[in-house]
Parts: structure tokens; sequence; C-alpha cells
């Protein structure tokens, strides 16, 4: 049987997806290649839907049954053996829920992410002290295992490392006004974590954006959630909600592009980027 894991690796889905496609090329249903693996339909559709790891023996009887010639066959099986890598975030797997190693998975892929957060200051962007007080008393619960805290923030310090590496991805992201007046630790903890925002919001790839009460309604009051584009082709535009203790996953097309459409307001009513800055900076002298 093939071996689940907590998230695949974009290399993964776009594999499955091409798995998919060479099946449904060839004429064939999941029972007809099930049949082939003799295994069950489900089996098939995990295997397409890169809910388990593609394995190379199933792939050396699919493949030629679909019609792959050779050479591409042998191609295939290679980037399937690099693909099945574990990503750098398996290393957390004992601390990390299922539900959110997948939003690790994409953010380490995507070339756009775009986020609108009502409550917090987006994960990438934290320090370490904000992370600890959000950890310790924030949306989850308060957690009391101090080592599976420090393990938590250095999950999400190593995520940061994403936003300042070669050929880095686009970061947008707009914060509700009540981020920054809610306060989260002391004033020095809020004081550090907006100082933090004021150097990243320096780098060429992140734009920083604040929704003023005075803007007045917007779409994302009802809920944060973050936009992930991709240079893949195969991998589709997806829409990351996360709740109290789970996450929804979105790529059909009309969902999708409600979520683009509700971001592309938000950002118009938000304040632009320089006058964020100038706002941050006057939320710190307030501390």
């Amino acid at each position: 049987m093939s071996e689940p894991r907590s998230a695949p690796t974009i290399g993964q889905l776009v594999l499955s997806r091409q798995l998919r496609s060479r099946r449904e090329k060839a004429g064939l249903s999941r029972e007809d290649a099930a049949r082939l693996l003799r295994v069950t339909a489900a089996t098939v559709r995990r295997m397409e839907t890169a809910e388990v790891t593609l394995k190379v023996p199933y792939l050396q009887v699919l493949l030629p049954a679909y019609g792959v010639p050779d050479d591409e066959a042998a191609v295939f099986l290679l980037l399937t053996d690099e693909a099945n890598k574990p990503g750098w975030w398996q290393r957390f797997h004992d601390i990390l829920p299922d539900w959110f190693s997948g939003y690790v998975s994409l953010e380490e892929a995507a070339r756009t992410i775009r986020a609108y957060e009502p409550h917090f200051v987006p994960g990438l962007v934290q320090t370490r002290d904000y992370a600890r007080e959000v950890l310790t008393t924030g949306a989850v619960g308060r957690m009391t295992d101090p080592a599976r805290i420090e393990r938590l923030i250095a999950l999400r310090m190593e995520r940061q490392a994403l936003l300042v590496r070669p050929e880095a991805p686009t970061f947008w992201a707009v914060m509700d006004e009540t981020v920054l007046r809610r306060p989260v630790g002391s004033p020095a903890v809020m004081r550090g974590q907006i100082d933090r925002l004021l150097e990243v919001a320096d780098l060429p790839n992140v734009t920083l954006q604040i929704a003023e009460f005075a803007a007045g309604h917007h779409p994302g009051t009802y809920s944060p959630f973050v936009l992930f584009r991709f240079d893949v082709r195969e991998v589709p535009d997806m829409v990351y909600i996360e709740y109290l203790t789970g996450a929804l996953y979105l790529d059909e097309v009309t969902e999708v592009t409600e979520h683009k459409e509700a971001m592309d307001r938000i950002v118009a009513q938000a304040e632009s980027a320089s006058r964020t800055k100038k706002l941050l900076a006057g939320f710190r002298r307030d501390l």
C-alpha cells in the first residue's frame, strides 16, 4: 500500500495530476487502473490526489498501460524519486498538525502569497516573543508544554527564511487595525513586533497594509484567509482558511475567484504601503 504522509510536496501534487491526466488520455477508468495494480479504486484516487506517496513499482505498471513512451516514463520515475524526498518541515512532524502541514508545503512552493489577517500578525513576520504569546494564550488555547511551544516557534522562524531566500515569493499582507490595537504580551513585545514589521516592510518582495477602522466594513471582516499562486501550471490557485481546530483548502475556481475579488477590495480600502509604515511608527510611539 502507498504510504500516507502529513502533506504532499509541490512535486508530488504535479506528478499526481499528471498521472491522472495520462490515465484519462488513455481512456482508462480508475477501476481499470486498480485492476492492473490489484488494489482498490480508492487507492488509485488517493494516488491521483497526492494523498499518498507515489510508488515506483506502481508507476512501472501504470505508465506503460497508459501508453507513456519509455523515455518519458523514465523521466517520470526520476521526478518521482526527487518529489518523494521529504520537505524540511517533516522534521517537525511530531508537533505539526496534519491540517497545517499542507499549508507549510504550499507556502514553501508558492510564487505569490496574499493574506488577510484580522486578529494576529501573520506568522511569516512574527517575532519569537510575539509567537510565544500567541501560542501560549492565543486562538488555539493555552499550551502548557514549554518544549512543544519552543518547537512550534522554531518551525515558525524557519518558515520565515523563505522571505529572504533567492527568488523569494511575493508576500502581500493586509492586517486589520485590531491586530495592532489589541496587545499581545507586554508593550515591549508589541514594540519588538512593530519593529519587525517595519523591517520586513522594506523588503522588495513584501507589501504590508493596515485596514483602519475608519475605512469601514470590507469583505475580509468575516474571517482570515490566504491566497496562494504557483508558477507550476498543473497546480491551481488555492485559498487557505483556518479555524479553531482545523483548516479548509479551496481550489474550486468559483470559490478562489470570489476570494481574489474580496482581497482586491480589501487592498483598495486599506492604507497604502507607505502610509502603513507611518501608522506602524505611530503605534510604536504610543506603546
